[in-house]
């Protein structure tokens, strides 16, 4: 596997893995309020949102474009939970915004690009 096609692989990882926590976090809770679970859930979803906070720090890019492009896996996710956990199956518009959005994913993490200037280190500045 090349070199890109594993940056590609582990970026698409990183972003299954913090749409499951996200959402995953955010199910549980909403459960524990609106469905009356044991407060249990709550604490386990806050658990699991903490860890949706950890997971895109682990993204190669810059933040604006990591959460970015975020919201398009975050999008798809989203209408496969609620098939899996509530039984609500989306419909052909649902899937074909999220196509959409994954479209502008790859647009926004995978295409060649100048490299940016990244923003100094303020720890490594120094005042004279």
């Amino acid at each position: 596997m090349s070199d890109k096609a594993l940056e590609v692989f582990k970026s698409i990882a990183l972003f299954v893995a913090a749409g499951l926590c996200e959402i995953g976090g955010g199910w549980f809770v909403w459960k524990w309020r609106r469905s009356g679970w044991h407060w249990g859930f709550f604490i386990l979803g806050s658990a699991i949102l903490v860890l949706y906070g950890i997971v895109p720090t682990l993204q190669d890019e810059m933040f604006g474009r990591v959460y970015a492009a975020y919201g398009g896996f975050f999008i798809l996710l989203s209408f496969f939970w609620a098939w899996a956990f509530d039984g609500v199956q989306p419909d052909r518009w649902d899937l074909i915004g999220s196509a959409i959005a994954i479209g502008g994913v790859c647009l926004i993490m995978f295409i060649p690009r100048r490299q940016h200037n990244p923003a100094p280190d303020p720890s490594r500045i120094s005042v004279s």
